[in-house]
């Protein structure tokens, strides 16, 4: 014979009780966490403050480059012209590429922030060996919306072919790397051997020079 409906999981019912408590809590919880991390964001010590050991900040050789002057990587070249004109102009910010885009970007970013940071609390945090929320192409049009070619530059070369700003399925960071050394300034620090590689996708006499 079964058991009456409200004799059958008697252990439910102190978390039936608490279940609009624990929704309050979070409807509160979530947007105060939300803004709180924005204000926290803005600053590019918070973002380089997690460490693994006390000698060892996280993202401390990016973050050196990334002040360096005369800029040695793309990231150190965008800080240095900061972002916007006029009364709005602001130094460049870490959050600027890496807070994600629109709505869905931005809370895959806090939720992976909200994850690190636990870890990061009860002492095992790990860090990355990749980045888990790569750059993607919206992140760079929020500043660079269009590409136009410069007048006597070879660099723009590339985007001044319409064929070319078609979906190749190549992503702006395959060869505009943000963080690594060696490119070249003239060129927006493109990297002769990593453009090459991309090209030798569709154009084959690129192979041979790789």
């Amino acid at each position: 014979m079964s058991l009456p409906a409200g004799r059958r999981r008697p252990w439910l019912r102190p978390w039936l009780r608490l279940a609009p408590v624990l929704v309050g809590v979070a409807l509160v919880a979530a947007p105060t966490g939300w803004l709180a991390s924005d204000r926290l964001e803005r600053d590019n010590d918070f973002c380089n403050a997690c460490h693994l050991s006390p000698e060892v900040p996280l993202h401390r050789d990016i973050r050196a480059d990334f002040d360096a002057r005369p800029p040695p990587t793309l990231a150190a070249a965008h800080a240095r012209a900061g972002v916007g004109s006029g009364d709005a102009h602001r130094p460049f910010r870490c959050i600027d590429c890496h807070g994600g885009s629109g709505p869905l970007g931005r809370a895959q970013v806090k939720a992976l922030a909200a994850r690190d940071a636990f870890w990061y609390v009860v002492g095992r945090f790990e860090e990355p060996r990749e980045m888990r929320f790569p750059l993607r192409d919206a992140d760079c049009r929020k500043c660079h919306a269009s590409y136009r070619a410069a007048a006597g530059s070879g660099a723009n070369a590339f985007h001044g072919l319409a064929v070319h700003n078609a979906d190749l399925s190549v992503r702006c960071v395959a060869c505009h790397s943000a963080h690594e050394k060696g490119g070249n300034p003239q060129a927006h620090f493109l990297r002769a051997a990593e453009v090459r590689a991309q090209c030798a996708r569709c154009h084959t006499e690129f192979e041979e020079e790789r």
